[in-house]
């Protein structure tokens, strides 16, 4: 198959931060064992402190970050740029801060990514938080209340991320927050959309600036027997916040601003020029939009988009198909026929790379289930085999016997055939 080869780079990721944890500057370090025996009561387990350190080590450049970005994620230029140099921005001055060149006055860059489903937007932060090498948690916007007594609280994703750091608090406090659905709580009052979503806005515009999150939920209890613990904040002041989502419906609102000259521009460049007043109109605080000053839009694949996410991406699908049928000891190989069809296929479901999975599974399920019992060691996915997969699997089977088959003939003393 034609694929580009990933063994020159199969080495461990450079980290972007001093992988050796720092101490924050206010932690008293003989207080530290007075409050083991208090964290065992808790789900949050907070770490040791380790020995501080001068600097902040984060050494990356806009450009280290999209190059490796390019290895993961096909197209989406512009979001990857824009992406690189918010991360840089963000993390360089994270490390001024630390090497005591603060900066009072500086507007924390949170990101807004806007674009349809399976464009790649998740694959980007998550390739862009394992590169700089810090904390990540990542929630759909749909679970969080206003009050958090109906669904989740808020600041549990601040929890989730001291989770996601072992309970280094310190590294907890320089990770990154990535938020999915969030035009899933805009609330607009006239189009009858569930207002309940600015509460949801309001309490994360909080978290994206400047808060002091309790480390234990307020509503947990010990257990019995157990004090309570001894009360710990992380403070979210250098938590970079992330969020996305489709916008379905916000090209309407371009269109009313702009007027008849762009009633013929398709909904995704529309949606790619929405102003911060088309934000508010479609259901946003002025105040929350305004804590999301980095704004780009992901575009959709077409079916050579799909192409090359196969073909070239060093986290392609292909490859998890391959280490199925490895279990078996059967060698799965892809030809650009095959892949070709499964791309215009998958651009049909219009879930964007999500399409491939839900192809491929269609495809090759027969082949999953009838050829890790018979002998054939090798299947070749091409044109004709996705286009009609019944018919390629009846083929194949035919000329080469299933185990099972041969046992019987044997048994029954006859020559297997």
């Amino acid at each position: 198959m034609d694929r580009k080869s990933s063994s020159s780079r199969s080495g461990p990721v450079s980290l972007g931060f001093d992988p050796v944890g720092e101490t924050p500057r206010d932690h008293h370090p003989e207080k530290a064992g007075s409050r083991v025996a208090d964290e065992k009561a808790t789900s949050v387990k907070l770490a040791r402190p380790k020995a501080a350190r001068d600097t902040f080590a984060f050494r990356l450049k806009p450009r280290d970050i999209k190059d490796h970005l390019d290895r993961f994620v096909i197209r989406q230029d512009e979001a990857k740029k824009v992406l690189s140099v918010a991360l840089c921005d963000h993390f360089q001055h994270v490390r001024l801060t630390r090497e005591g060149d603060p900066a009072p006055h500086y507007v924390k860059q949170n990101v807004l990514l806007l674009g349809p489903t399976g464009v790649g937007k998740t694959h980007l932060i998550r390739s862009a938080a394992e590169l700089i090498g810090v904390p990540f948690v990542k929630a759909d916007a749909t679970k969080f209340s206003e009050t958090g007594y109906v669904g989740g609280d808020v600041e549990e994703l601040i929890r989730d991320l001291i989770r996601r750091a072992s309970g280094d608090l310190y590294r907890a406090a320089q990770g990154i927050v990535y938020l999915d659905e969030i035009d899933k709580i805009a609330g607009r009052d006239a189009g009858g959309r569930d207002v309940s979503g600015r509460g949801v806005q309001t309490n994360l515009l909080k978290l994206m600036e400047d808060a002091d999150v309790p480390v234990i939920s307020p509503g947990e209890a010990p257990p019995p027997g157990m004090p309570r613990p001894q009360e710990h904040t992380i403070n979210t002041r250098h938590i970079l916040f992330i969020v996305s989502g489709a916008f379905a419906g916000l090209e309407n609102v371009v269109r009313r601003r702009r007027g008849p000259e762009v009633a013929e521009l398709p909904a995704e460049q529309l949606i790619a020029s929405a102003s911060t007043q088309d934000f508010i109109e479609f259901g946003f605080e002025p105040e929350f939009i305004g804590r999301l000053p980095v704004r780009v839009a992901c575009r959709g694949l077409s079916a050579d988009d799909l192409f090359h996410v196969m073909r070239d991406s060093e986290s392609s699908l292909l490859r998890q198909y391959e280490r199925a049928f490895r279990a078996y000891g059967i060698e799965i190989s892809f030809n650009p026929d095959g892949l070709r069809s499964i791309a215009r296929q998958a651009a049909a479901e219009n879930t964007g790379a999500r399409g491939l999975m839900t192809v491929c599974e269609r495809v090759l399920r027969d082949f999953k289930f009838e050829l890790p019992s018979t002998r054939i060691r090798e299947l070749l996915v091409d044109g004709a085999l996705v286009d009609d997969p019944a018919s390629a699997l009846a083929r194949l089977l035919k000329r080469r016997p299933n185990r099972a088959k041969k046992g019987q003939d044997a048994r029954a003393g006859g020559k297997p055939s």
